[in-house]
């Protein structure tokens, strides 16, 4: 059976295509397009039909992560029930909703119609169970509870379910607008941070704060008392749109001004009391349930959960390695979810083994890169041997040089996991400096990642197999720490991303070559990109980002770019290539 499944409709919109249950090819369409447009992931969608060898015809099942006619619906209710008190606002708020279902629909209707005559199926699916399918089916878990939370666009919030075998049970659903996601979002932007896209700033800022408002924070999320977060209405105003914001009570009880600005500390304190309140009100609903179905194992779905402070302390106090966060959790990760609930609950097929990597993504040949070097006469060098290319690689880092890495096929979901990276020597002098304030350009409380292969993780840090998808952190081992001062996290912490050999060889087989002259096989591992924008993709986003920034060598397939002179480089004639 073969399946294209699809985030539409939303922000990380993406496109997967999976062959009787197997990933084939993913990929997110704004890292395609370079933004993100909405709407159907076009690109995304050719391209996994482009990967799989197959045209429009050949697919068995389209599967949707969305229901547009009940998610119109639910978002028409508020302007419904302000009609009468204010009638010009609440019809225009529901023909505008009326006018998205229409457009949705068509897009619908012309994926169906505008590829020639197509028999395949076209479904439509809870969002928030394709959040559950990506959690569940790619974990190892036999049997599982399952929480997921969002922003609730689509008009719910959360799930809490079951997952047995190949079976997902819905035990209960979170209607919007009690989303702890879109507090947090709103917080975010309380902050002076942008919401729905820099939630990850507060994150890490909280970290720096006193979690002295958790309390006032559980009062607005946990109004009843009940393990499900419901939202206390005072805490926010209601529009008739549907729209929300924090009213003059929130203020009020946080002993802030609306007008003013924030100081450091109160902006660290409220991102610390925030973080602490969400830890404490998932960790109940997980005991509840937990203790209502005799439970242990828990997997973990939707926007809220790419929040790697929170997995880590849920996994801290509900078990190591009982605890699951798919590689993609957010929306994106729905198009993969789509395809699994397919696969899985709808046709009753097997489960296969969770999944053992991410690179899923646009793959190019050296012919194709040579062919874009050469139209924008870059100088380059191609040492002959991967066994050449690993020792410039290493003689560059040895030298305190950061490295675009482009590697293989990208990768799928928000992290950069070894193929489209930035890498630096943690021992390079200034290495944290020049990272952040001459490439990345963002704040100094954002820690950066250490990778280190699977084998050698054990002498230095204490985790879980989440860190093989950056998904939690991990701890330094204090008898065996290596790391210069400033990049453990409160509580001996650190950003670990575990390399496989089966899931990355090349990547794994430099960190060991590194290891050979460092004091351990370790690498700074960021995303390669420019600020505010997403991952590279192809060969020329990662020209452009590497020209456009201060990293100093770009290592793309067999070729290397540097800023700086390199020393015995084994260099190839062009027109041998």
């Amino acid at each position: 059976m073969l399946t294209l499944g699809l985030s539409s409709f939303t922000h990380d919109a993406a496109a997967a295509l999976l062959e009787d249950g197997a990933i084939k090819a993913a990929v997110e369409d704004s890292k395609l397009v370079r933004f993100s447009p909405g709407g159907l992931p076009e690109l995304a969608m050719r391209y996994c039909l482009l990967k799989g060898g197959i045209r429009w015809h050949d697919l068995d099942v389209v599967a949707v992560a969305n229901r547009p006619f009940k998610q119109c619906l639910r978002r028409l209710r508020l302007p419904l029930r302000h009609l009468a008190s204010i009638p010009v606002a609440s019809t225009y708020c529901a023909a505008n909703r009326l006018g998205a279902l229409t457009k949705q629909l068509s897009d619908l209707r012309q994926l169906r119609h505008e590829n020639g005559h197509c028999t395949f199926k076209l479904l439509c699916l809870e969002h928030h169970l394709c959040h559950a399918a990506a959690a569940f089916f790619q974990s190892q878990f036999e049997r599982s509870l399952i929480v997921t939370m969002d922003e609730g666009t689509d008009g719910t919030a959360g799930m809490v379910a079951l997952g047995k075998g190949n079976d997902i049970r819905v035990l209960q659903t979170i209607s919007a607008p009690h989303s702890l996601a879109w507090i947090y979002s709103k917080v975010t932007e309380l902050l002076g941070y942008v919401p729905h896209k820099e939630e990850h700033k507060t994150q890490w800022l909280s970290l720096e704060g006193d979690p002295s408002f958790k309390d006032i924070f559980r009062e607005m999320m946990c109004e009843t008392g009940s393990p499900i977060p419901r939202l206390n209405p005072r805490f926010v105003d209601f529009d008739a749109t549907g729209g929300m914001r924090l009213s003059g009570h929130f203020y009020r009880r946080f002993g802030l001004s609306p007008d003013s600005e924030l100081s450091d500390q109160v902006r660290r304190d409220l991102a610390g009391g925030l973080q602490q309140a969400c830890f404490e009100i998932i960790r109940d609903l997980v005991k509840y349930f937990r203790s209502k179905h005799a439970i242990h194992n828990v997997c973990f779905g939707g926007g809220l959960f790419q929040n790697v402070i929170l997995v880590a302390a849920l996994e801290e106090e509900l078990g190591m390695n009982q605890v699951f966060v798919p590689p993609a959790p957010g929306n994106a990760g729905c198009a993969v979810g789509a395809g699994l609930l397919v696969w899985h609950s709808l046709a009753k097929s097997a489960r296969r083994q969770d999944v053992s990597h991410v690179y899923w993504g646009p793959s190019y040949n050296q012919h194709e890169i040579h062919d874009v070097i050469t139209s924008s006469k870059i100088r380059f060098s191609a040492p002959e041997t991967e066994e050449r290319r690993l020792q410039t690689t290493i003689q560059l880092l040895q030298s305190g040089k950061i490295i675009g890495w482009f590697q293989g096929a990208a990768e799928f979901g928000p992290r950069a996991l070894g193929n489209r990276s930035l890498l630096a020597s943690p021992w390079a002098s200034y290495v944290k400096e020049n990272l952040n304030d001459y490439i990345k350009h963002r704040e100094w409380f954002r820690p950066f990642a250490i990778a280190i292969p699977e084998e050698d993780c054990s002498r230095f840090f204490e985790c879980s197999h989440l860190c093989r998808y950056m998904n939690s952190l991990g701890t330094i081992r204090s008898k065996n720490n290596v790391l210069p001062e400033g990049f453990a996290l409160p509580g001996n912490r650190v950003r670990v991303h575990v390399v496989q050999e089966k899931a990355n060889p090349l990547f794994w087989r430099l960190l060991k070559r590194f290891g050979e002259v460092a004091p351990a096989p370790m690498l700074i591992n960021t995303s390669f990109n420019l600020v505010g924008e997403p991952l590279v993709s192809k060969p020329q986003d990662a020209f452009r980002s590497y020209f456009c920034s201060g990293v100093d060598a770009l290592v793309i397939g067999n070729f290397v770019l540097s800023k700086h002179a390199v020393a015995n480089i084994n260099k190839v004639n062009v027109a041998s290539v």
